[in-house]
């Protein structure tokens, strides 16, 4: 019953489809994102896009670059700038393993998604690698393969 209840209150505000096409995930994480009270509002009203979005890790801890986060139009204070660097927040053990990671392999940290749980802005970080050319056409020749076979169970029946 508790994780019914925590399905519910997850509300996802951006994805990034580009990456599924442009990567082979290999890993995943859930992390914390550090925002001010404006950026907070404007990811509620779904003001946000990580198509270009990386991170990288930097003297022991993570950042996000290129995350757009339109300005709330709201807010009372100085604007904010919709393309800032912005810190996540992981364990100290689990960016030393991802770093190892990083350094060894010839992987990148991507945002996959951002959405609200229990009420705290999440992201899901994966580590990946690059596809290239002749993989991407495989995998829409694949899809297009799963497509017209059950186009075919589906006219049989």
């Amino acid at each position: 019953m508790a994780k019914e209840q925590e399905k519910k209150s997850v509300k996802i505000v951006c994805t990034n489809r580009k990456a599924r096409h442009e990567y082979f995930i290999e890993d995943q994480w859930e992390a914390g994102i550090v925002l001010t009270g404006a950026e907070v509002k404007s990811l509620r009203d779904g003001r946000a896009n990580l198509k270009d979005a990386y991170a990288k890790i930097k003297g022991g801890e993570i950042f996000l670059y290129q995350m757009h986060i339109g300005e709330y139009p709201h807010a009372t204070y100085v604007p904010q700038e919709p393309l800032r660097v912005r810190k996540i927040l992981m364990h100290r053990h689990e960016i030393h393993r991802l770093a190892g990671k990083i350094r060894n392999k010839s992987l990148t940290l991507i945002p996959l998604e951002v959405y609200f749980s229990r009420g705290k802005a999440k992201v899901t970080v994966a580590l990946a690698r690059g596809k290239r050319q002749h993989d991407k056409r495989d995998a829409i020749q694949e899809r297009e393969h799963k497509r017209e076979m059950d186009r075919a169970i589906k006219k049989k029946r």
